[in-house]
């Protein structure tokens, strides 16, 4: 394992499939005593996609030619880019001082099993910057015979464990997925690690939003939710997918919740009278009842703490449909009865940072430990046939 004596500092890239745009953030990392990394983030920003560059996303997601794909890959190279240099400057660091750039880039395909696509051209990234990239974090694990997701469990056991007792992070970004910790004082606490995504986190929610109210980036506040009535009829038809049903390890995104799923969503919302923000309110009971029922079916582990993350958790409304749908068992639609004890449903933020820089920070220090010589990814959560090293670098 390679020793930064003094540490590192890192700039984290995330851009889910939610489509909003590019989180940054810049993180110092050192190891203490034990070995174990400690963070500290310097600053956060968000660069959010334009309607045309989120379009352009949308639309690759779906179909387009070999020379969109190319452009798309470069472009998107710029905008992480410039990213990375606005947080730099908001945290007064020189890129002579940034060890690396940690890119997760924008994913336009992952197939659970069998392959992953993630573009953002990481030498453009590094050429505008000046700073080495590291890139295609998911790749080795899937080759590795993992899920290539989620690879934030890392960072969920290294840097947000509770000391004592066991708690489970969920985040809410485009995709749920959530990760079961144990103590950090615990033995052998890699091994006990479990994670798995959900279903979805706001991307039901966001791209019914945006069809129905083009104006909207995202269900502001959840104030369209607030307004409606959640259709339980069609949570149910939703819930039925064969996913929800698969064990863990599992991992989702856009090949599932596709423009078409999206559409038929609406269809079977507006075939029982349903308003937009009824629509709307349909949309963030899915979510908050996924999650809900996958933790009910799945998570035997005495969790006494559930922590929400991503931009789903300054959703007010989801939250509190989270909250609802975790206390009440006929909400989940399942008939594995409760095993376990009460846990509390919190923000992330009230514990820690702003939840919405917790995947930049988390592939900042997978970044890190690509730079020590340390396994990125935990088989217990992916499935991969062992440890390994995540990222590829391309120098500055």
């Amino acid at each position: 394992m390679t020793t930064l004596s003094d540490g590192a500092v890192v700039v984290g890239l995330m851009s889910g499939t939610s489509l909003d745009g590019v989180s940054a953030a810049v993180v110092h990392f050192h190891d203490n005593l034990d070995g174990r990394p400690q963070a500290r983030l310097l600053a956060f920003a968000q660069r959010a996609y334009s309607v045309a560059e989120r379009t352009r996303l949308e639309h690759a997601m779906r179909a387009a030619s070999a020379q969109e794909y190319c452009r798309l890959n470069a472009d998107m190279g710029d905008w992480l880019a410039d990213a990375a240099l606005a947080v730099l400057a908001d945290a007064g660091v020189a890129r002579a001082d940034v060890s690396a750039i940690a890119s997760h880039g924008q994913t336009l395909w992952h197939e659970a099993g069998h392959s992953t696509w993630q573009i953002g051209d990481a030498t453009r990234i590094a050429e505008r910057t000046g700073c080495a990239v590291i890139s295609d974090f998911r790749s080795r694990d899937v080759a590795a015979g993992g899920q290539g997701a989620p690879l934030v469990s890392m960072a969920d056991l290294l840097l947000f464990a509770h000391p004592t007792e066991w708690r489970a992070l969920q985040n809410l970004g485009g995709i749920g997925n959530v990760t079961i910790v144990p103590p950090s004082s615990a033995s052998g606490a890699e091994r006990a690690v479990r994670a798995f995504d959900t279903g979805p986190g706001c991307v039901v929610i966001d791209s019914v939003t945006r069809l129905l109210r083009p104006e909207l980036p995202y269900d502001v506040g959840g104030a369209l939710a607030a307004a409606g009535r959640p259709l339980d009829a069609v949570v149910r038809t939703f819930m039925a997918h064969a996913f929800y049903d698969a064990p863990p390890p599992k991992s989702t995104g856009r090949e599932l919740f596709t423009r078409e799923y999206v559409d038929g969503f609406i269809v079977a919302c507006r075939e029982v009278g349903a308003t937009d923000q009824d629509i709307v309110a349909t949309a963030t009971a899915l979510t908050a009842r996924t999650v809900a029922q996958q933790l009910h079916r799945f998570v035997a582990e005495p969790i006494s703490q559930l922590l929400l993350s991503g931009g789903g958790a300054n959703n007010p409304v989801l939250v509190e449909r989270i909250r609802e749908a975790c206390a009440d068992r006929s909400s989940t639609h399942t008939d594995v009865p409760f095993t376990r004890v009460p846990f509390t449903v919190d923000r992330f933020d009230e514990v820690f940072f702003d939840s919405e820089a917790k995947e930049a920070v988390a592939f900042a220090l997978l970044g890190y430990l690509h730079l020590t010589g340390r396994p990125g990814n935990l088989p217990t959560a992916t499935g991969a046939r062992g440890p390994r090293i995540l990222g590829v670098r391309s120098p500055a």
